[in-house]
């Protein structure tokens, strides 16, 4: 009896990753061959490109293959090259991974930094891979979203199949026994995720915890708490950030003053004194405190006022030392400081750096202020990174001019975190709160103005001190300087 034949099993192409233009954003070549991207009202110049160029860019419309213009085999092709990545630098595409001819999605990769570029990492057979314990997938509208704060993307997963594969990876698996489960997305979507941060490799043994992913500074972090820390800062997330009343349309302004509690109310107005002019300096001060946004440019703060300003405010004034309470008398002996303003459990994990852009007496640049020597110490930055930090605060005070001085307040993560489980970043930003009013009223009190400031660029923090986000990243800024007083 003749065997029976197998069935044959048609091939599936293999997916590809393509750069397609962001949904907001249209191409509109110009008559003299400039191409400009318009989004949300505005537009961006791309630069002169030939008629071939924009001819072909049309397909970035539903995707254009990275293969197809990785290699620079003509000179329309190196333009398109050039364009994509011009395009990619401004935040304005995604890249979509799935089969070439259809053009179904299966996954969607979307940027959230500007030197994002899909790299996919070459993986071996036996290699072990697992999630990382920072990524999150969660449902966002209709789709489902895989998202890290440690990943420069976050990717979109149309296809099920290909969620369900991931939560296989909560546990460490080889490639080759991933390639045997039904919904495989491919090794190139795996060596993307790898590349990302998504997903890491563990050697033979290892259960793929937390001692397992990254550095030191990085297993003192929650999972809650980096992920609260880069959703509430610039740099590296592409939502929009800051003050642009999002639900304007869904409900009406809360009301400024909270409704009255129901019940018999104790006056205390009767209780005060019949003149309340006379107050202590330190209600005096309360009292003038105000937000400052326009800084006399021809009357700066000088090199002696900010040496004061800082003496009073955040220098070092004492030592002292204190065994850990772990329990059994074994813990080791943690240093500490004694510094003017509050901190919690006497961290002071607060440092601060200083944007100069007018002091007299001080060179323009930036630097950081030695709390212990009560010196300021200069670190070499690229001027686009010095004027960004500064044109910042101007965007985010809605103010005339720079600040004379621009003081970024950065947390070492791991002084804090060390200590305290789950409240780490929360103790970090009330901290912040504590400075900020001890900023407040010194300024005040030496005739300064002072404003705070509530964005900060964690990605350009980075590239300026060359300090990886996670170990030393700005929490909060203060423009400080002379205010402008308007001539009677």
């Amino acid at each position: 009896m003749r065997a029976a034949s197998k069935k044959p099993t048609s091939r599936v192409a293999p997916s590809v990753v393509a750069a397609r233009l962001s949904a907001h954003v249209a191409l509109e070549p110009q008559p003299d061959g400039n191409i400009l991207a318009w989004f949300n009202g505005y537009s961006v110049g791309l630069g002169k490109f030939s008629a071939a160029a924009a001819a072909q860019a049309h397909h970035l419309r539903t995707g254009l293959p990275l293969k197809s213009f990785a290699a620079a085999r003509s000179a329309t092709v190196r333009e398109i090259d050039l364009l994509v990545r011009r395009l990619a630098r401004s935040g304005l595409l995604e890249y979509r991974f799935g089969p070439p001819k259809d053009g179904s999605d299966q996954v969607v990769i979307e940027p959230q930094m500007p030197e994002y570029w899909p790299r996919a990492a070459k993986l071996a057979a036996n290699d072990r891979i697992v999630l990382s314990r920072f990524a999150c997938m969660r449902r966002r509208s209709d789709e489902m979203i895989l998202e890290s704060p440690r990943a420069a993307a976050l990717f979109r997963i149309s296809n099920p199949k290909i969620t369900t594969a991931l939560t296989s990876l909560a546990t460490p698996q080889t490639l080759g026994k991933l390639r045997r489960q039904d919904g495989f997305p491919g090794a190139e979507l795996i060596g993307l995720l790898l590349d990302c941060g998504m997903l890491f490799r563990v050697a033979a043994g290892s259960a793929g915890l937390r001692a397992d992913e990254g550095d030191d500074n990085l297993v003192l972090w929650d999972f809650h708490d980096l992920l609260f820390h880069i959703h509430s800062t610039e740099g590296r997330q592409a939502n929009p950030l800051g003050g642009r009343y999002p639900y304007a349309d869904t409900m009406p302004p809360p009301p400024s003053v909270r409704a009255t509690w129901p019940g018999k109310a104790i006056d205390l107005q009767q209780l005060l004194p019949e003149s309340n002019n006379t107050g202590s300096s330190a209600l005096n001060l309360f009292r003038a405190r105000h937000s400052t946004r326009d800084f006399d440019d021809n009357n700066p703060i000088t090199l002696t006022e900010l040496s004061q300003f800082l003496d009073n405010t955040a220098r070092i004034k004492a030592h002292w030392e204190n065994r850990a309470d772990l329990g059994d008398g074994s813990g080791p002996m943690i240093a500490y400081t004694v510094r003017p303003y509050p901190s919690g459990g006497s961290s002071y994990e607060l440092e601060l750096y200083l944007t100069i852009a007018n002091c007299k007496g001080l060179d323009r640049g930036f630097y950081h202020y030695d709390a212990d020597r009560h010196a300021l110490v200069p670190i070499a930055v690229q001027p686009q990174d010095l004027e960004a930090q500064l044109d910042s605060a101007i965007l985010a005070m809605d103010a005339p001019n720079v600040p004379q001085v621009l003081i970024t307040i950065a947390a070492r993560f791991d002084r804090i975190s060390w200590k305290y489980s789950s409240i780490a970043y929360s103790l970090v930003l009330k901290n912040v709160g504590v400075m900020m009013q001890t900023l407040y009223l010194m300024a005040t009190d030496m005739g300064l103005g002072g404003c705070a400031i509530g964005n900060n660029n964690i990605d350009r923090f980075a590239r300026m001190t060359g300090i990886e986000f996670h170990v030393e990243g700005p929490v909060g800024q203060f423009a400080l300087g002379r205010a402008w007083i308007e001539p009677e």
